[in-house]
């Protein structure tokens, strides 16, 4: 059996979080302004909120009855008592220290813009499906994850190098919003019947079915379209369409949606989407890197 600690980090979906760090630095190079204890620490922190995003969704998840036996999917610790949800929120206050840490270092280096992120995505990590009243459950988790581990974390992961956001920043970072996205809209489709049945309307049960994998679609596809836009009309360095090559990495997630509903199937689609956007995020990088 795999350690709960690591089951419950959802390791698939750190990619998640390294993806616009990765661009932001691929940027701040070819703009000469790379720093590497900025990348390191900005590194650091993405990943630690992350991780605490899930554990903490894991633990509420199990509170509020939404991951029953009948779910399809990776194993979830507290609810099948691998952990207990003290043991959890434990974990969850540990990984926000990790990211505190690194967010003093940043906030040293880069002003207290730093402070507002942070406490930002802190406070977007906790009320996913925390709280009293959790946008996970109301269908604003897809809009969420788009500002906040898409064009916050992209655009942030920039400003550290040099306390500048330069217009290329905020144009790569809606690719990456988008294939975060459509990680969550994978997550979500697979859930639509358990979910339903526990009370948690996400998007995806709010929609249906049917629009949930047209929705999916046009993020995979959307992302590559701005992609290509972006490099077209010189908005970005033309090298950044390099990332137009992992192209057909989308291609058969799209198709795998589009026609099953078998979770096996589904759960690949999603450590796909989670691969897609980190292999994106790569050529983004380089692409900004040569300019």
């Amino acid at each position: 059996m795999a350690n709960p600690w690591i089951l419950a980090a959802r390791p698939p979906t750190l990619w998640a979080a390294v993806a616009p760090v990765l661009v932001a630095a691929g940027v701040a190079i070819g703009d000469n302004a790379f720093r590497s204890d900025a990348f390191t620490a900005a590194l650091a922190g993405a990943v630690a909120i992350q991780v605490a995003a899930n554990f903490a969704n894991d633990a509420s998840d199990a509170a509020r009855g939404a991951d029953t036996d009948d779910r399809i999917g990776p194993q979830r610790a507290v609810a099948s008592g691998l952990l207990t949800s003290r043991e959890m929120w434990t974990g969850v206050v540990m990984s926000f220290a990790v990211a505190a840490a690194a967010g003093v270092y940043l906030t040293v280096i880069a002003g207290w813009v730093v402070i507002a992120i942070g406490v930002a995505s802190v406070a977007a990590a906790l009320t996913y499906v925390g709280g009293p009243i959790p946008y996970g459950y109301r269908g604003l988790g897809e809009l969420f994850v788009f500002v906040f581990f898409g064009l916050v974390a992209t655009v942030g992961s920039r400003y550290v190098h040099d306390q500048t956001a330069p217009a290329e920043i905020w144009f790569l970072s809606v690719p990456m919003g988008l294939l975060v996205t459509a990680i969550l809209v994978a997550n979500n489709v697979r859930d639509i019947e358990t979910d339903a049945g526990a009370g948690k309307r996400t998007l995806a049960v709010i929609m249906g079915r049917r629009p949930t994998v047209a929705l999916y679609g046009t993020l995979i596809y959307g992302a590559f379209l701005a992609v290509a836009t972006l490099a077209a009309i010189g908005a970005t360095s033309r090298w950044t369409a390099l990332a137009l090559v992992a192209l057909p990495l989308g291609v058969p997630l799209v198709r795998t949606v589009r026609s099953t509903t078998a979770g096996p199937a589904l759960i690949t689609v999603l450590k796909g989407t989670a691969r897609l956007q980190v292999v994106v995020g790569v050529l983004l990088a380089v692409g900004a890197a040569i300019s």
